[in-house]
C-alpha cells in the first residue's frame, strides 16, 4: 500500500535526466529490435555512437515494448508499467528482510521503501529501477537457494541476475557478494558458485553477439568515450568518492545511522572535522560523517555478510563511477536498512527515522517534479513556434526531450544558424558554447523554474551530489534560487560591421556563422575542418587573408580560402608554426555582405576533448 501511494500521484512524471537518451535506444529499437544501441545520438553538441552507452540494452528494449503499444510516450501508462519493477523490488526486500530480521521484516522493508533515491529515481524511465527490481529478485532467489539447496530456486535467481546484467554493467558486483555468501553456507554445492557467475556470463555473451553483428564490443566502445570525456580523472574520483559517502549517510534517515552505528562514532567525528574543510555546510559534513560511520561500523563487523555486501558493493562503486550520483548506491539500500533494524531494536526510533525520511523523500519528490514538469510546460507553450521554426535546443534533459517530440533539433557544436532559427536553452542543462551564424539573438520567451519548497537535488547555485558530484557534495541543497532558467530566442538578421574579424572582436559572434569554437586565452579559437565568417566587403579592392597557427599535434598542412563560394587562395605548409594566406589579388565582393569560407585538409581530436579540430584562427577578412 506504501509503495502505490509513493507511485501513483507521480505517473504523471515529466521525462527526466538521462531518459531522453533511453528513449533514443527505444525509437531505434522499432527498427532493429535487436540493437538498440547500434544508432547514434547528439550528447552535448557531439555525435556519439549509442553502443557505447554506460547501459546494456534491457531498458531501451523495455521502453521500445511500451512504445510498440502505445505508439508514443505517455507518460501515466509508461510509470503504471515502471511501478512493477517497484513491486519486484519490494517483494524480495520483504523476503531478504524475512531472512535476515525476521522479527522486523516489516521496519526493514519500510526503510528500504522510504530510501530517497527509491523514491525520486523509481520515477524516472532510467535503468535504475529495472536494474534494482533483478538485483533484488536475483539476490532474494540466490540466498533462498543456497539457504535450502533449492535448485528450482538457483535457476530463477539466474534468470533475474541475467536480466540485471543486461540492465547495468554493475551487476558484476553481485559475483563476489554471493560467491561470500556461499562461502559461509553451503561451500561444497557447485552449482551456486557457477550460478552467481551470471551477470558475467550474461554480459561476455551479449558483448560477443553484438561484435559479430554490428563489429564493435560495446565495452570497447564506451571505453573509448570514459577516456575522451576524462570521466576518470582523480579529481573526479575523489568527488564521486566524497559524494558517494555522503549519500550512504542518508540513505536511511541520519539520526537513525548515529544510534546503529554507534560504535563508529570516533570515525564519524574524525570525518565530520575532515568534511568541514571541504564544505562547512552541515548538509554535507554531517552527512559526510554518517556515511563514514556505516563504512567504517562495516570495515570493523567485515566478517557479517550485510557488512560484506555493503563494503563490496561501495569499493566498486568508488572504482566504477565517476559521477558520486545517490542512484548508483540503490544495491546497498537492502544490506543498509537490514542492519540499522538489527542493530536497533526500538520501535519509537524506527517508527520515527522512517517518519522523517518518508517526509523528506515526499518534498523531494514534489520539487523534482515540478522541476521536471517546468520544461514540459515550457516546450508546449512554445509547441506553435517549434513546429513552424527551425529550432535547436541548447541543453539536455526533459527540455530537450519534449522539444525534440514538436520536431526540434539538439544543437550540435559549431552548428550553422540563420535568421528565423529558435533556439531553446538551459541555463544548468549543460548547453554548449555557440555563435549566432552571422545574426543576434533576440530575446523570445523566458521561463524560471521556481519550485514551491527550497529544496535542491539541483539547481542554479545548488551544491547538491544528488545527480554529479560535478556540482556540490551535499545530499540536496536549500536554496531560494530557481532550479533553472529556460529561454527562447530568435535569430534575426544583422548586417556584419567588421572588414576584418579578430577572433577576440566583441562583434565576433554576429560574423561567425559556424565552424568556429568558443574564444580561449582571450585571442583565438579552434577551427574545425571548414569555418564560415560574413564579412562587410571593403569599399575598394584588397587582399583577403586569415591568419592562424598550426600546432605540432595538428596534422593539418594545407588551407584553402574561398570568397562567396569561390576559391581565391590556397596554401600549403610543410611543418607547424604561424602563417597566413593571402589571395594573390586585392578583392571585392559583388553585395552588400561577404561569406568567407577557410577549410583545412586534415583534423584531430586529442583526450578529453571530442571536438574535431584544424587549426588555430587569430583573424580572418580583408586586410
Amino acid at each position: 500500500m506504501l509503495l502505490v501511494l509513493l507511485r501513483v500521484p507521480l505517473w504523471n512524471q515529466a521525462v527526466q535526466g538521462d531518459d531522453v537518451y533511453y528513449f533514443a535506444g527505444a525509437q531505434h529499437a522499432q527498427i532493429d529490435p535487436l540493437h538498440p544501441g547500434h544508432t547514434s545520438y547528439v550528447f552535448l553538441g557531439n555525435e556519439v555512437d549509442m553502443r557505447g552507452h554506460p547501459h546494456p540494452p534491457l531498458n531501451a528494449w523495455i521502453l521500445g515494448a511500451l512504445l510498440a503499444i502505445f505508439g508514443d510516450l505517455r507518460e501515466v501508462p509508461f510509470h503504471a508499467a515502471y511501478t512493477l519493477f517497484s513491486l519486484i523490488a519490494a517483494m524480495a526486500m520483504l523476503a531478504l528482510a524475512r531472512r535476515f530480521v525476521p522479527d522486523r521484516a516489516l521496519f526493514a522493508t519500510l526503510l528500504f521503501l522510504v530510501v530517497p533515491a527509491f523514491v525520486i529515481n523509481g520515477n524516472s524511465f532510467e535503468s535504475d529501477l529495472p536494474f534494482l527490481a533483478f538485483w533484488m529478485g536475483g539476490f532474494a532467489r540466490f540466498i533462498g537457494a543456497a539457504d535450502r539447496g533449492d535448485r528450482r530456486q538457483l535457476l530463477a535467481s539466474c534468470l533475474a541476475l541475467g536480466l540485471a546484467s543486461l540492465a547495468a554493467y554493475q551487476a558484476v558486483v553481485a559475483i563476489p557478494i554471493l560467491w561470500l555468501y556461499v562461502w559461509r553456507t553451503r561451500r561444497d554445492w557447485r552449482p551456486a558458485w557457477w550460478a552467481a557467475l551470471t551477470p558475467a556470463i550474461v554480459l561476455l555473451a551479449w558483448q560477443a553477439f553484438e561484435r559479430l553483428s554490428t563489429g564493435a564490443l560495446p565495452a570497447t566502445v564506451l571505453a573509448g568515450y570514459v577516456q575522451a570525456y576524462n570521466w576518470q580523472t582523480l579529481t573526479a574520483k575523489l568527488s564521486n568518492a566524497a559524494a558517494l559517502t555522503v549519500h550512504t549517510g542518508w540513505m536511511i534517515f541520519p539520526l537513525l545511522v548515529l544510534v546503529a552505528f554507534r560504535s563508529a562514532w570516533p570515525v564519524g567525528v574524525a570525518a565530520a572535522l575532515g568534511g568541514a574543510f571541504l564544505d562547512p555546510n552541515p548538509l554535507f559534513w554531517f552527512t559526510f560523517a554518517c556515511g563514514a560511520m556505516v563504512i567504517g561500523w562495516c570495515l570493523r563487523n567485515w566478517r557479517d555478510f550485510l557488512a560484506q555486501w555493503v563494503l563490496v558493493f561501495f569499493a566498486a562503486s568508488l572504482a566504477l563511477f565517476f559521477a558520486g550520483s545517490a542512484r548508483y548506491l540503490l544495491p546497498m539500500a537492502a544490506p543498509l536498512a537490514l542492519l540499522a533494524v538489527r542493530e536497533t531494536w526500538r520501535p519509537k526510533l524506527l517508527w520515527a527515522a522512517f517518519a522523517c525520511q518518508l517526509a523528506l523523500v515526499l518534498a523531494l519528490s514534489v520539487t523534482n517534479y515540478q522541476h521536471w514538469d517546468g520544461y514540459r510546460q515550457f516546450v508546449r507553450s512554445l509547441a506553435p513556434e517549434i513546429q513552424h521554426k527551425r529550432t535547436w535546443i541548447n541543453g539536455e534533459w526533459g527540455l530537450r526531450f519534449y522539444a525534440e517530440s514538436e520536431g526540434g533539433l539538439p544543437l550540435r557544436r559549431g552548428q550553422a544558424l540563420r535568421a528565423g532559427d529558435l533556439v531553446l536553452s538551459s541555463e544548468i542543462g549543460y548547453p554548449i558554447p555557440f555563435t549566432s551564424g552571422g545574426g543576434q539573438l533576440t530575446p523570445y520567451r523566458e521561463l524560471e523554474i521556481r519550485p514551491t519548497l527550497p529544496l535542491r537535488l539541483i539547481g542554479v547555485g545548488a551544491k547538491s551530489a544528488y545527480s554529479t558530484a560535478s556540482l556540490g557534495l551535499r545530499p540536496f541543497d536549500i536554496s531560494f534560487n530557481p532550479v533553472d532558467r529556460v529561454r527562447a530566442s530568435l535569430v534575426t538578421a544583422l548586417r556584419p560591421e567588421l572588414e576584418y574579424l579578430p577572433m577576440n572582436s566583441p562583434q565576433a559572434s554576429q560574423h561567425i556563422v559556424s565552424g568556429v569554437f568558443e574564444l580561449e586565452s582571450g585571442q583565438w579559437r579552434w577551427m574545425t575542418d571548414r569555418a564560415t565568417f560574413l564579412l562587410k566587403p571593403p569599399p575598394q579592392p584588397k587582399p583577403l587573408r586569415v591568419d592562424f597557427y598550426i600546432p605540432d599535434t595538428a596534422p593539418a598542412r594545407r588551407v584553402t580560402l574561398m570568397l562567396d563560394g569561390q576559391t581565391v587562395a590556397e596554401s600549403t605548409f610543410e611543418k607547424p608554426g604561424t602563417y597566413s594566406v593571402v589571395s594573390s589579388a586585392p578583392l571585392r565582393a559583388a553585395g552588400v555582405t561577404a561569406t568567407l569560407t577557410v577549410v583545412v585538409d586534415k583534423t584531430f581530436s586529442v583526450p578529453g576533448d571530442t571536438r574535431k579540430l584544424g587549426v588555430i584562427v587569430s583573424g580572418a577578412g580583408w586586410r
